[in-house]
């Protein structure tokens, strides 16, 4: 049997599931756990536990990085079309760092300070290889491939895209007054941002792209046949519809058009009078809901009406942090065909008894 790892027996029916999950056929079900006994006696870096000596070290030493995730992957039950993806991150917004944006390292986070201060003299954004955090994320990613050795996937980086990026680059409140004082510039940096989303995506794809034709986006624990990427517009809560409709959804389908399996990643209430233009966009296959921090999490009854909404325009979705009680209600009242639910339990033998009842045929 195909595996990614000797950590997922039954990778070959998840696959199965997930490419009947884009295609709005099936239900696609996470499920993790501690693992009763490691898959192998992968040690914590040192020092350990977390965090490291150092911000830099934690954030940026390619050893630390890997075998940290290693640890971690070692010791979890992946039940469902779960799968050990190796998650690298460095931070949300990787495509801002690449293009020029100050990094301020936290001790569970990374954020970034603007650049553009002057737009009328900043020139054309632009990718440069040679851009310090590209070259050190570059080297964390080479050496997550080299030590996978089979035993796990290595999905794409966070690296969100159009005015997101473009907020990153000038901050958040300047861009609001660049969209109604100099528009043009506005779509014009969007532009140069999609190319350079589009460059760094085709430097990735070839060391990413797996022995079954597929790739993962470990953010969102995803995998499909092809391209596979999750796209966003947090700035969404800030601007009108018509504004979205004339700013983001160019950039999004233009995304889009050159990925296989795209999963919107819909942030918060704020952003839910949007979701008419989420759903109208072409090329995204479904939308991934995070509710805002405060309001019941994903698998609570009164987001249901939310998914049958995603559901009924023909878009799949994905519903994250689900308590385990809440999978089986979530899945009778929505229906299980395109729904993606990630749940969490306490113990292994909990995440099999689950996967048992929701009918599973793979390892439980």
């Amino acid at each position: 049997m195909n595996q990614p790892s000797i950590w997922k027996s039954d990778w070959d029916l998840a696959r199965t599931a997930l490419t009947d999950w884009w295609a709005g056929k099936g239900l696609a079900l996470w499920v993790t756990a501690p693992k009763d006994e490691p898959w192998e006696d992968i040690p914590a870096p040192e020092p350990a536990p977390e965090p490291a000596p150092d911000r830099e070290t934690f954030w940026f030493n390619t050893e630390h990085r890997v075998q940290r995730e290693m640890h971690r992957m070692a010791n979890t039950f992946f039940g469902g079309v779960s799968a050990p993806m190796m998650n690298i991150d460095i931070g949300p917004g990787s495509l801002g760092f690449y293009l020029g944006a100050k990094v301020n390292l936290d001790e569970d986070t990374v954020w970034s300070e603007p650049v553009i201060d002057d737009p009328d003299t900043f020139p054309e954004i632009r990718f440069d290889p040679a851009n310090p955090y590209w070259k050190k994320h570059l080297a964390i990613y080479d050496a997550a491939l080299e030590s996978a050795e089979g035993r796990y996937l290595v999905g794409f980086p966070d690296l969100i895209e159009n005015i997101d990026t473009l907020a990153q680059l000038r901050g958040s409140q300047p861009v609001i007054w660049d969209l109604v004082e100099r528009p043009e510039w506005v779509q014009a940096r969007i532009a140069e941002i999609d190319r350079a989303f589009l460059e760094v995506q085709n430097l990735l794809a070839p060391r990413l792209m797996d022995r079954w034709g597929g790739t993962a986006f470990s953010c969102f624990d995803i995998w499909g046949k092809g391209l596979t990427f999750k796209v966003q517009c947090d700035f969404c809560c800030m601007i009108s519809p018509l504004m979205f409709r004339k700013f983001i959804k160019p950039s999004l389908e233009f995304q889009a058009s050159h990925m296989d399996n795209v999963l919107f990643h819909l942030d918060g209430s704020e952003a839910l009078p949007q979701l008419d233009n989420i759903l109208a966009l072409e090329g995204v296959n479904g939308i991934e809901w995070t509710p805002t921090y405060g309001e019941p999490w994903g698998g609570d009854r009164c987001w249901y009406d939310l998914y049958r909404r995603i559901k009924a325009a023909g878009k799949i979705a994905q519903a994250v942090f689900v308590e385990p009680e809440e999978v089986e209600p979530l899945i009778e009242a929505v229906g299980p065909e395109g729904m993606f639910i990630m749940t969490k339990t306490k113990t292994e033998s909990e995440a099999r008894a689950l996967l048992s009842r929701t009918g599973w045929k793979g390892e439980t």
